[in-house]
């Protein structure tokens, strides 16, 4: 690692403050630490926010949840509150990484970092989410904006995120073997306003399909989702799978995530 200065701000203003003078936020590090270690990530100051307990926790709040940004995905897997209210969220923390992962990574680190690959920003815009920062409210749909990019101005922290709770739920996540993430994950959520479908892994960012979302609104069938055409050319070609072999995992993979929903 090159030499950097480390806080541990108590509260959200004193960490806002440190971000603003241009402090790199640490929340759970899965990300930033190891590409600190690998010298590809230079931050000279860094803000860990571990130590500001009102951005931990999990609540009912009406027909929403509401789970702070400092969660650790341990927690949300093992939250009575989420088993019963949004299974399919519990389900989706219970298989992110690996134990060591779960235990020290959070849902505000996860969906402020927006990797092209993670689970969570799945959820956040299939369940149609809301994300709380210091500043304002951001709808799902108009956080993620692009590979590792999102709606987050300088110095705006996540504090929690309220999603509504919806019918049914489902994720269904085919593994990158190596580092877990998702070669493609698919989580859809059926609402009394109809049903979306949310991609993630498959392109450079996590993505609604309208396609799906229309066919499944109409029938909330697995054989729905199985006649909708994948079209593949907006899709990730790498080492690990073509752009049709993608696609083809976003069509197996919602069907399974219907069956999954209505189990």
């Amino acid at each position: 690692m090159y030499t950097f200065s480390y806080e541990r701000p108590a509260t959200v203003a004193d960490a806002a403050k440190l971000a603003g003078a241009g402090a790199q936020v640490l929340a759970g590090g899965q990300t930033l630490l190891a590409s600190m270690k690998l010298r590809l990530s230079n931050p000279e100051h860094l803000a860990d926010l571990s130590g500001i307990a009102e951005l931990a926790g999990i609540r009912r709040d009406g027909n929403s949840l509401v789970i702070g940004a400092m969660t650790r995905h341990a927690d949300v897997a093992a939250s009575a509150e989420v088993q019963s209210a949004i299974p399919a969220l519990a389900d989706l923390a219970a298989h992110i990484g690996d134990r060591q992962v779960r235990a020290m990574g959070t849902l505000g680190g996860s969906v402020a970092n927006n990797d092209p690959a993670a689970c969570y920003p799945s959820a956040v815009l299939a369940l149609g989410a809301t994300i709380k920062t210091n500043q304002r409210e951001i709808a799902a749909d108009d956080f993620f904006t692009g590979m590792f990019s999102t709606a987050l101005a300088a110095g705006e922290l996540v504090t929690e995120i309220r999603f509504p709770i919806p019918k049914r739920a489902a994720y269904m996540k085919f593994r990158q073997p190596a580092s877990r993430f998702a070669l493609v994950g698919v989580f859809l959520a059926q609402t009394d306003q109809g049903v979306r479908v949310a991609v993630t892994g498959a392109a450079n960012c996590v993505f609604r399909h309208a396609g799906l979302e229309d066919a499944l609104s109409k029938s909330f069938t697995p054989q729905a989702a199985a006649a909708v055409t994948i079209d593949a050319s907006d899709l990730n070609s790498d080492i690990h799978a073509t752009k049709a072999y993608r696609a083809n995992l976003i069509s197996v993979q919602t069907q399974r995530a219907v069956t999954k929903a209505l189990a």
